[in-house]
C-alpha cells in the first residue's frame, strides 16, 4: 500500500495553517495552536487513532478563537480525504463508543463522500480554557464538510465539559481508525456503486 500521507497549507486574512497527516502512524503529534485545550484535544486525537499529525497554526486569537478552530477543521478533513485517497480497501465504517470517567460518547463516521454532521449535545458552560464550546461542533462540521464525510457524534451521559469534548475527540478518532483501516477482503471499494 502507497503511503497515505498528507500535507495541507491553508493562508486566509485570519489565519494560516500547516498540517502534517499520516493515517498509519503510531499516535505521535506534534501541536501549536495557540489554544492549549484545543492542542490537549487534537494530541489525543493522535494518540487514540494512531495517526502521526503535526499542526502550526496562527490566528486571529485577539478577536477570538474562532477563525483557528475552524479552519483547522477544515485543513484536517481535507488531509483526511487527501491521504485516504481512492478508499480502496477501506472498512469505510468506523464508530466507538467510549467511556471516560462520568462521560459514555458515541460516535459513528461513514466515508462515503457525502458530507453530513449529526451533532447531539448541548454544552452548560461557554469555555473550557480559552477554548469556546460553541466551537466543537463548528470543528467537527468542518472536518465532515471537507473531508466528505458522514459524521455523527451522541453524548450519551456526562456531566464535566472537559471530560465530554474529550471523549468526542477520542471517540472520533477510534471510529476514523476503524474506518481507514485496511481490509484484504474487500475488492475495490466497499459500495454497491463502485465508488465512493
Amino acid at each position: 500500500m502507497s503511503d497515505r500521507k498528507a500535507a495541507i497549507e491553508r493562508n486566509t486574512k485570519e489565519t494560516s495553517i500547516k498540517l502534517e497527516l499520516d493515517i498509519d502512524g503510531s499516535g505521535k503529534a506534534t501541536v501549536d495552536t495557540g489554544i492549549g485545550f484545543f492542542d490537549h484535544m487534537l494530541d489525543g486525537f493522535a494518540r487514540h487513532g494512531f495517526f502521526d499529525l503535526n499542526v502550526h497554526a496562527e490566528g486571529d486569537l485577539v478577536v477570538d478563537c474562532h477563525h483557528t478552530i475552524e479552519d483547522t477543521g477544515i485543513v484536517l478533513g481535507t488531509a483526511i480525504k487527501e491521504a485516504i485517497g481512492d478508499k480502496k480497501g477501506i472498512k469505510r465504517f468506523g464508530s466507538c463508543i467510549l467511556p471516560m470517567d462520568e462521560t459514555l460518547c458515541m460516535c459513528a463516521i461513514d466515508l462515503s463522500g457525502r458530507p453530513y454532521l449529526g451533532f447531539d449535545h448541548e454544552f452548560d458552560v461557554d469555555r473550557v480554557g480559552y477554548f469556546d464550546t460553541e466551537m466543537v461542533k463548528e470543528f467537527f462540521y468542518a472536518i465532515s464538510y471537507s473531508a466528505g464525510m458522514n459524521l455523527h457524534i451522541k453524548v450519551l451521559s456526562g456531566s464535566n465539559n472537559h471530560h465530554i469534548i474529550e471523549a468526542m475527540f477520542k471517540s472520533f478518532a477510534r471510529a476514523l481508525d476503524m474506518a481507514t483501516m485496511v481490509d484484504e477482503r474487500i475488492d475495490g471499494v466497499l459500495s454497491t456503486k463502485g465508488s465512493l
